[in-house]
Formats: structure tokens, sequence, C-alpha cells
């Protein structure tokens, strides 16, 4: 007989944050494929405000992947980004590119633990609240912590590169 398994099975996001010694806690929800937006998904089956929960964008920046956190009930300012890093234009990153940097799926991307590090901007609105959600590293899978701890692990910088 197996062992019952009751916490989410690991990811390297939820591995970072416990070499890290962060406090953090894994939020699963059933994903259901198709979802139109992951993030708003995520907020009505954790019963959390939107304003809480970020999405993470894949971004390039005058050539250079960078990682972009905004709140899911807005959108991201590209431009506020661009100039948020000294560049000229940003634009989204290739999907390709994104998931083979990240090591992460599409939808489940998290600024946290990435394979390859990028340059992570995070929307200064997560100042605002106690304990914001981020994905976990795959759908179905949040992680709930303390903005300052956010910004710890990822070595985030702080921006308003949120937009309505």
């Amino acid at each position: 007989m197996g062992k019952k398994q009751t916490e989410p099975r690991s990811t390297p996001a939820l591995a970072a944050l416990t070499t890290a010694g962060l406090p953090f806690v894994a939020r699963p929800y059933t994903h259901v494929e198709g979802a139109p937006s992951y993030g708003l998904e995520a907020a009505e089956a954790l019963g959390v405000n939107p304003v809480r929960v970020f999405k993470t964008l894949m971004v390039t920046v005058d050539g250079t992947l960078v990682c972009a956190v905004v709140p899911v009930s807005g959108s991201l300012d590209l431009k506020a980004l661009a100039a948020a890093l000294g560049g000229r234009k940003a634009a989204l990153a290739d999907p390709e590119l994104a998931r083979r940097r990240t090591g992460y799926v599409l939808g489940g991307i998290s600024p946290i633990g990435q394979r390859q590090h990028s340059p992570v901007v995070v929307d200064a609105s997560v100042l605002d609240h106690a304990t914001v959600l981020v994905s976990g590293g795959r759908r179905g899978l949040d992680i709930e912590l303390a903005p300052g701890d956010l910004l710890a692990v990822t070595g985030a910088q702080l921006a308003a590169i949120a937009g309505p």
C-alpha cells in the first residue's frame, strides 16, 4: 500500500522556497483545460480577490528575456516595463522560448525556480497586500506568500508595470 500524498507534488518553485527557508502555502485547485484566463480561474477556484493573484508573463525587452509579474485583474503595460528596465521596446516572448527557458508549461509559469534565471519585475501593487498568490509551477497550483518573500526569492525589482 502506497503512502497517501497530502501535499501537492513538488515543483522547482516549491523546492526553491523550501530551500530558501521562506514560509509559503501551496494552494492547489482543479484546473479546467481551456480556461480563458489561468489567473482568474485560480482566483475564482481559491476564493481569492483577483487583485491578490499575480500572473507571470515572459517578455523580451530589447532582446533580453524578462519575467513580468502583474495582477490577473489587469494587464501588463509593455512600455512601462521597458522603461523600468531602461529599455526601448518590449514584446511578449515567443511561447516556446518561454517554455524552454523557464522549464514550465504555459499557464503554469512561476516567477520562482525558473530553469534559467531572467530579470524579474513585479508590479508595485504587490506591496498593497499581506500575501499574494503566484503560479506554483504548473496549472492548478498557486503559491501564497508574503510580497517581501516573493521579491527576495526572485531578486525582483518593483515598478509600476500594470495596466488597466
